[in-house]
């Protein structure tokens, strides 16, 4: 073969990954287009929107409402809410995108751990999204109301609620990922899990380092962070060794 079929043949291959790739990346967005519209009918974003500021209208006073500032932030900031949470549902379909998109290139013991990965990582997230709001958004909102000042009308601008609601969610979701982050680490070799152990108390003054810079000023909040973090690191030293047996080639597993 030539240097140039070589190169026409690695070209070839460059490109049909490419088309590939944006294939997956338009069945990915199709999915969260369809969630979105359905979320659109079925409740409404301005539900969806109630919903999600309940916690802060629980830790106000009777009557009191969220404000709007700009002349078109009403409608804006209930469609960004209404298209986080068509992605957060379609979360799912985008994983497995993904997981389509690198398939081909694993061999079949790999594909063993993709299936679960995809289901936990869904899973773990959306948990850590209902944490936050169902646990620590009651006691970080009590709070700051109630550090407010006297002399202060609390009267919170709903963009600004929504930035503070999604970089919270997104921390939470994210820290409940340490599991699938510890097996990952483990089945491609990167660390071992006697060497995790080993460095566990160095982990627990890092969550409560991440936490303090996550989460509002409150020692609660803090700790439904750090708490969390520092089980599921346990979790996913304890669950590391079952997936790297399920997944190892066959003169490793001899």
């Amino acid at each position: 073969m030539t240097d140039n079929q070589e190169f026409a043949d690695v070209k070839d291959s460059f490109i049909s990954h490419l088309i590939e790739l944006r294939n997956r990346l338009m069945k990915a967005s199709v999915g969260i287009l369809i969630v979105f519209a359905i979320l659109l009918a079925i409740p409404g974003p301005s539900a969806i929107y109630d919903f999600l500021a309940q916690p802060m209208i629980s830790a106000l006073p009777p009557g009191s409402k969220l404000i709007a500032t700009g002349v078109i932030t009403p409608f804006l900031v209930p469609m960004k809410i209404t298209l986080l949470a068509a992605f957060i549902v379609a979360l799912p379909w985008v994983l497995y995108q993904a997981w389509a998109f690198v398939a081909p290139g694993l061999y079949t013991h790999e594909k063993r751990l993709v299936a679960p990965l995809v289901i936990s990582t869904s899973l773990l997230f959306l948990f850590g999204v209902a944490f936050c709001y169902f646990l620590v958004f009651g006691q970080v909102f009590k709070f700051i109301y109630n550090f407010a000042p006297q002399s202060i009308s609390f009267a919170p601008d709903i963009e600004n609620y929504l930035d503070f609601v999604m970089a919270m969610c997104l921390a939470f979701g994210l820290t409940f990922e340490v599991p699938v982050v510890v097996v990952v680490l483990v089945r491609m070799g990167v660390v071992t899990v006697e060497k995790l152990k080993s460095i566990r108390a160095y982990v627990v003054v890092g969550a409560f380092v991440i936490a303090a810079i996550v989460t509002p000023p409150d020692v609660m909040s803090q700790l439904f962070l750090a708490i969390p973090l520092c089980l599921l690191y346990e979790i996913g030293l304890l669950v590391a060794p079952m997936f790297v047996r399920m997944t190892q080639k066959p003169e490793e597993a001899a």
